[in-house]
């Protein structure tokens, strides 16, 4: 393919782009195949000889989109969303074409340059303080990963790096059975061990670790031995949307000098809304954060923004400077790279560049209000029903139900079979969580392209399939 041949392709693809989120709603949501079904249909062995693109998008569009999970599906109420608004899918367009590694200052200024004040505006509109600076991270993951290792190095004297953690002091980490699952692969990526990671019993409706309870194991551990390192709080968490009393934990922690991270993956991007911000109220308290505005602001993924009071601590953990990578003859300026544990780095700035300048925050800020009010109606309709029950109530845009028609005995089976036959239908697509033991039936609105009829619709189709499953 030549340059000619890529400008005549990319106008067909962007035309092709345009129709396929168009007619969204017209495909089943989640991919209606069985396992191996495209596997068995593509060659063994790679071609020899160059193909015609012509050949190979038919290919695509026979093949690999039958195979294909819609993630931008208005009817996309599973997981929380992985938003790729038009602006930010032209900024990657972009960023693709050039293909810069922006690892450096200069390897690419005006990318360094564009992260530090697109992070200033994230910043800003979330309402954290200037005291805080950002760098964006491949994922929540990354930033989580990042902290835990910040946490060890600052508990082991800055030492770990360097001689292991053999020897060491055992560390400790708190959390609740709320956050994310990447704090748990942190513990095993960092060395520090699963076991170490320390449950702290939760409370209430909004399901926050119970301080008493994070400060007697804290005392516990420090008489058996152990050496407390940090705490990882949770805003909006996965499940059930799990949220802590962030200044209630950080009053604990800075009793015990122990560094905080909160994860506020997708509920952080909910807080550029002013009327939303007691849910992570004390946030000016912790020592990190993280929030994807892939998730629900609409840049397409991954652009996760990881903010810190003292970045100089992460740089200490992270950082690498052999000769090559020196920038010399300028003062002052960031390298991202050292705040991140990949080397690389793609161009991410400027999709939030191209989204924030598109729509303004009012707009942005608008939709997160009208798929908030859209979830709580939903959940209030369910309700309503006298066989369905509302599990854990709307944190945000999330709430949990479980379908309990009279006389069943097997809810846990049978809500599992209502998920499954919801997801075979297609029109809509959710998931189930485990809550205090049982299934339960995960709804969250957040798909950039929602409207209140895709939420009326969902109503319609869990209250026609759970009832046709009776009849079988």
């Amino acid at each position: 393919m030549n340059w000619e041949d890529f400008a005549r392709w990319g106008r067909r693809i962007a035309d092709w782009g345009a129709a396929y989120h168009k007619g969204l709603r017209n495909r089943p949501v989640r991919a209606q195949v069985k396992p191996g079904d495209l596997l068995a249909r593509l060659p063994q062995s790679p071609p020899e000889t160059g193909e015609p693109m012509d050949a190979i998008f038919a290919d695509f569009e026979n093949l690999v989109l039958p195979g294909m999970t819609h993630w931008q599906h208005p009817r996309f109420f599973a997981y929380f969303p992985a938003n790729a608004a038009p602006p930010s899918v032209l900024a990657e367009y972009i960023v693709s074409t050039m293909a810069a590694q922006c690892m450096l200052w200069q390897t690419s200024p005006a990318a360094t340059e564009m992260e530090t004040r697109m992070l200033d505006w994230l910043r800003q509109a979330v309402g954290l303080p200037d005291t805080f600076a950002g760098v964006i991270q491949d994922s929540a993951s990354s930033a989580t990963l990042a902290a835990v290792l910040t946490m060890r190095e600052k508990a082991l004297g800055w030492e770990g790096n360097r001689q292991g953690l053999f020897d060491q002091p055992r560390l400790r980490i708190y959390a609740s059975g709320e956050v994310h699952t990447s704090v748990d692969r942190a513990m095993w990526v960092s060395g520090i061990g699963q076991d170490n990671l320390i449950r702290i019993q939760v409370e209430g409706q909004r399901r926050g670790m119970k301080p008493d309870a994070l400060r007697a194991a804290i005392n516990s551990d420090l008489k058996a031995g152990f050496k407390p390192a940090g705490i990882i709080l949770s805003t909006g968490g996965t499940s059930v949307g799990g949220s802590d009393d962030v200044a209630a934990i950080v009053e604990v922690a800075q009793e015990f000098g122990l560094y905080t991270h909160l994860d506020a993956a997708w509920a952080g991007a909910a807080m550029i809304v002013p009327e939303f911000r007691d849910l992570w109220q004390g946030v000016d308290g912790v020592d990190s954060m993280v929030f994807n505005p892939h998730k629900w602001l609409g840049a397409q993924f991954d652009c996760s923004a990881h903010f810190l009071k003292n970045p100089d601590d992460l740089v200490r953990t992270l950082a690498i400077r052999p000769e090559y990578l020196k920038t010399h003859g300028h003062d002052g300026m960031i390298n991202y790279s050292e705040w991140s544990v990949p080397l690389g780095r793609r161009f991410r700035a400027l999709k939030l560049w191209f989204l924030i300048r598109s729509y303004g925050l009012e707009d942005l800020r608008q939709r997160i209000r009208n798929h908030v009010t859209w979830s709580k109606t939903l959940a209030e309709r369910l309700r309503k029903e006298p066989d369905f029950e509302i599990v854990t109530e709307p944190v945000l845009s999330l709430f949990s139900f479980r379908y309990t028609p009279q006389g069943a005995t097997d809810l846990d089976s049978l809500n599992q079979h209502l998920v499954d036959a919801i997801n075979d239908d297609g029109r809509i697509y959710l998931t189930q969580t485990i809550f205090e033991g049982k299934k339960a039936i995960r709804f969250q609105v957040g798909q950039f392209d929602c409207t209140e009829a895709d939420v009326s619709t969902a109503f319609d189709v869990i209250t026609e399939i759970a009832r046709a499953l009776e009849t079988q």
